[in-house]
């Protein structure tokens, strides 16, 4: 009875694991981008700027509610598509983004 314990036990712990390691599943898909021919979700927001970096390409902005996202009123800083934005922008100055997440972080790709 204790050999057809443990050989439960150990077909247990096999079998999940088969489960899980199907080759090729993953394979040409890197993590953090989105698969080819899928489209990249932009979201829109409205705020100011509080400060603007060009050394690490970023700007930090005081935005109101971004509804598709579901994020209230917030300061937060993100990342730049084009540094020449960051000529354009004073601190202080109220500007309408529209922005997508790419690798993890929220990437401004557009400044009005």
């Amino acid at each position: 009875m204790k050999t057809l314990n443990i050989a439960l036990i150990s077909l247990s712990l096999v079998v999940p694991a088969v489960a899980f390691a199907q080759p090729g599943q993953m394979q040409g898909m890197a993590m953090g981008q989105p698969a080819k021919g899928t489209k990249v979700a932009t979201h829109q927001a409205t705020g100011v700027v509080k400060s603007a970096d060009a050394g690490s390409g970023k700007v930090t902005l005081e935005h109101g509610p971004v509804k598709t996202l579901n994020w209230p009123a917030m300061t937060m800083t993100f990342g730049v598509k084009d540094k020449g934005f960051l000529d354009k922008l004073r601190v202080g100055q109220r500007v309408q983004v529209e922005f997508q997440q790419q690798n993890g972080s929220y990437v401004i790709t557009s400044v009005k």
